[in-house]
């Protein structure tokens, strides 16, 4: 896993959407946060300058500081949305998504489409906090990603 540069974020690797919005998560990522235990997963929009979308899992986000996000919104921490409906809360937007014991997430095209993702797509897997990954879609850490020396794994 790259650092990118010294005291920065570190990368599990890049994750391709894939046609009917498959999205593997890097092997790395799913043990660290043991992302496919629960077989679901909950999303979140990225920050606007990276893009994409943060992951995370009901028994990581409830007992953290943000749990009140699902205590306040039952449809979400009970999973009656549809998959990949997204739920504004507090300037972002929320939504579930299964997720295969591999780490395979499955985005339906509404989700795909909210979080202007398209098939073929590359996103940067970045440890964001010990709650939560992101799947970054633009911006200066995918950019310096394409100019990095190393390897960079693809999933």
């Amino acid at each position: 896993m790259p650092q990118m540069n010294k005291g920065g974020k570190f990368i599990f690797g890049k994750s391709m959407v894939r046609p009917m919005g498959a999205v593997r998560v890097p092997p790395q990522a799913v043990s660290e946060y043991d992302i496919a235990a629960e077989g679901r997963v909950y999303l979140f929009t990225g920050s606007k300058v990276t893009g994409g979308f943060c992951v995370t899992r009901k028994g990581l986000l409830g007992p953290s500081k943000l749990g009140h996000l699902l205590e306040e919104n039952p449809p979400l921490r009970q999973y009656e949305l549809a998959p990949g409906a997204f739920l504004r809360y507090k300037g972002r937007w929320y939504a579930w998504a299964p997720i295969t014991p591999q780490g395979e997430l499955h985005l339906p095209n509404a989700a795909l489409d909210f979080l202007n993702l398209e098939p073929g797509m590359e996103l940067l897997c970045i440890r964001s906090s010990d709650i939560a990954f992101t799947l970054g879609a633009k911006g200066p850490l995918l950019e310096r990603a394409e100019r990095y020396e190393g390897v960079i794994e693809t999933f």
